[in-house]
């Protein structure tokens, strides 16, 4: 049997969990199974890893994307820059395989660090990319907004960051105004405002400057249209949801887990 989880705390609901046993199914991968691995303090993955030898591959979500850096042999660049990983290739070796190849290391388990959220996020935002999208404002400065700097700087995006206190660095809402607007006509919401059930919630910014040229994506994908969405719908702009970029970075997880 192979085996692919999620560790995080708490496990509420989850996406991949739903995302890959149908995957499975469908393919008609019959010893292949996808767990939620609920794991409170980070200190305990090698715990589970022996107790779960099944294990093939992790997802990571909050809070363990940057502690379990700590835990792992090898972090791709990307992971690397943005200081996060969500997803874990567990490699295994064969003491024998080792003893002949002249590595004497006695660890029989590798782990590698990834981070899909940009594969995910870069695949599903160029496709909508006009020459226009030039610049963009990112509504908050989690750690979701890691991946989105991330692809931004990678595009050669100018981006400013927007949260709820202004600094040398970024923009508070209150500072937002028709120039800033729209001299900005790409803008990413990483916050999780509007996400259900709380669905009549939305990043305060003045929708009124927005155009048909701005380009509005939303890192939330439940529900398909956030009031966020809605605002830029309603006048005329191009809008995008998260729910590709999941997708996107679940079939990245799984070729970096059967690469």
């Amino acid at each position: 049997m192979k085996k692919f989880g999620l560790i995080g705390y708490p496990l509420k609901h989850s996406f991949s969990k739903q995302y890959f046993n149908e995957k499975f199914e469908r393919e008609g991968l019959k010893d292949y199974h996808y767990e939620l691995l609920p794991l409170p303090n980070i200190s305990d993955l090698p715990d589970l890893l022996k107790q779960q030898p099944e294990l093939c591959g992790l997802n990571v979500t909050i809070p363990h994307k940057i502690g379990v850096m700590f835990y792992l042999d090898k972090i791709s660049p990307e992971a690397k820059e943005i200081d996060a990983v969500n997803c874990i290739k567990i490699v295994k070796s064969n003491p024998v395989e080792s003893f002949f190849s002249g590595e004497m290391c006695m660890k029989k388990v590798q782990l590698e660090g990834y981070n899909t959220d940009v594969y995910g996020f870069e695949e599903s935002l160029k496709p909508l990319l006009k020459k226009q999208h030039s610049k963009a404002l990112v509504l908050g400065n989690g750690g979701a907004a890691r991946a989105v700097f991330y692809v931004l700087k990678k595009l050669g995006i100018d981006y400013e960051v927007v949260s709820r206190r202004a600094n040398p660095k970024q923009f508070s809402y209150e500072q937002l105004n028709k120039e800033i607007i729209e001299g900005h006509l790409l803008i990413i919401n990483t916050t999780p405002l509007g996400t259900f059930p709380k669905v009549d919630e939305k990043p305060e910014i003045p929708y009124e400057f927005i155009g048909e040229r701005h380009l509005l994506y939303d890192l939330v994908y439940n529900p398909e249209e956030t009031a966020f969405l809605m605002e830029g719908k309603k006048r005329g702009a191009i809008i995008k949801n998260g729910l590709e970029m999941l997708h996107l970075q679940a079939e990245k997880n799984w070729e970096i887990w059967n690469s």
